[in-house]
C-alpha cells in the first residue's frame, strides 16, 4: 500500500476545501485499485460533493441549520458551538474510499473530494491518502 500525508490549512472560517487535485496527483499512473482518504481529526469530515456552483456553501448552510454554533453543546470548550464540530463526523465521516481505474479517480462529472471543517479553533489539518492496488 502506498500512503502520503498532506497538510491542509483551513483558516479561521468554516470551509469545504477541495482535495481532488491532490488525490488525482497521488493516484496518477498507479493502475487499478482503491484510494482511501482519511483525516485523523475528531472535528473534520470528507465529503464527495459538487463544488464551485454553490453546493459547498449550501452544505455549510445545511450544517449550520442542523448543528448551530450556539451554547447548547455539552462539549463546550473553545469557540461558541465548538461541540458541534465533534458531532459533525457522525454526519460527514472522516474518510472516503474511491475507485481508481488506470491511475484515474472514478468520480462523476461534478464530483469532488472535499475536506469539511467547521472547527475554526484548529486551522492546521492532516489528510492521509492511501492507495491499495487491485
Amino acid at each position: 500500500m502506498q500512503t502520503q500525508l498532506i497538510d491542509v490549512r483551513t483558516g479561521s472560517q468554516e470551509v469545504v476545501h477541495d482535495l481532488t487535485r491532490e488525490c488525482e496527483r497521488f493516484v496518477a499512473g498507479a493502475g487499478d485499485g482503491l484510494l482511501h482518504v482519511f483525516v485523523p481529526h475528531a472535528t473534520v469530515g470528507i465529503a464527495i460533493i459538487e463544488t464551485g456552483a454553490g453546493s459547498d456553501d449550501d452544505l455549510l448552510a445545511a450544517l449550520g441549520d442542523l448543528l448551530p454554533a450556539d451554547d447548547r453543546w455539552i462539549h463546550a470548550h473553545g469557540t461558541p458551538g465548538h461541540g458541534r464540530s465533534h458531532v459533525m463526523p457522525a454526519l460527514i465521516p472522516p474518510y472516503a474510499t474511491l475507485p481508481v481505474v488506470d491511475g484515474r479517480l472514478e468520480l462523476g462529472t461534478w464530483q469532488s473530494v472535499c475536506l469539511v471543517d467547521l472547527n475554526v479553533d484548529n486551522p492546521d489539518r492532516k489528510v492521509r491518502l492511501s492507495f491499495l492496488a487491485g
